[in-house]
């Protein structure tokens, strides 16, 4: 059992735990929403994505993003998770991030969908 994200308290008082599977999507959160620089010591780790936030909504920031997430996903979790499918829209004033992975540890195939407001 790992860490729940975000950090808080179960039912009984003690620090909440989570399943591999919800620990690493909760890892792929903290990547895509943790802008550069924000990490103590880590001053490279995220994705970029929320610096791209206030820029016009388009399907050149989508491609952007996938660029660059592509990378972070890659770079950082990279050991934990292999990346089937990528895919980020400009949806109107929303950027979708859907993403297909496979767990290394246990192999299980799982998706995950991310969206902001732009």
């Amino acid at each position: 059992m790992d860490i729940d994200f975000p950090l808080h308290f179960d039912a009984r008082g003690r620090t909440a735990s989570a399943g591999l599977d919800e620990h690493v999507r909760d890892m792929i959160e903290q990547l895509v929403f943790t802008n550069h620089g924000e990490r103590v010591n880590r001053p490279d780790f995220g994705s970029g994505a929320m610096q791209l936030v206030f820029a016009p909504n388009s399907p050149e920031l989508a491609a952007t993003v996938q660029f660059t997430l592509q990378a972070a996903l890659q770079m950082w979790l990279g050991d934990v998770i292999d990346v089937a499918d990528l895919t980020v829209t400009a949806d109107d004033a929303r950027l979708v991030i859907a993403l297909s992975y496979v767990i290394k540890a246990n192999g299980q195939a799982q998706t995950a969908s991310f969206s902001r407001s732009l």
